[in-house]
């Protein structure tokens, strides 16, 4: 399951408490312009960032990023795409299957 929450969430319980309610294995959320992706109690956690890098007052240096997101049966892989101040694209690969654990 999957929920995308397009809501500014700061406070990453809030983040938990929304995912929680919605019985998702996946919570997309948005608007802080911090990208972010992680696993934690068996759930994955995604924030794209900010294609543009636009200016945030939550994440004052945000790096342009996107994620194209590929979902087969219980494995999640995300690719993400960014552009460090450096100007070099970087592209990592992360992967999440439903019942392993994060760190």
């Amino acid at each position: 399951k999957l929920l995308s929450y397009w809501t500014a969430v700061i406070d990453g319980k809030a983040v938990v408490s929304t995912q929680s309610t919605g019985d998702v294995d996946v919570m997309v959320s948005g608007h802080t312009h911090k990208l972010e992706a992680y696993q934690q109690d068996n759930k994955f956690y995604i924030n794209p960032g900010s294609v543009t890098g636009a200016y945030s007052p939550i994440e004052r240096n945000p790096v342009p990023a996107f994620i194209l997101m590929d979902i087969q049966a219980s494995t999640l892989v995300i690719y993400v795409y960014s552009l460090p101040p450096e100007g070099e694209m970087e592209v990592k690969k992360i992967e999440f299957k439903k019942g392993e654990k994060g760190e």
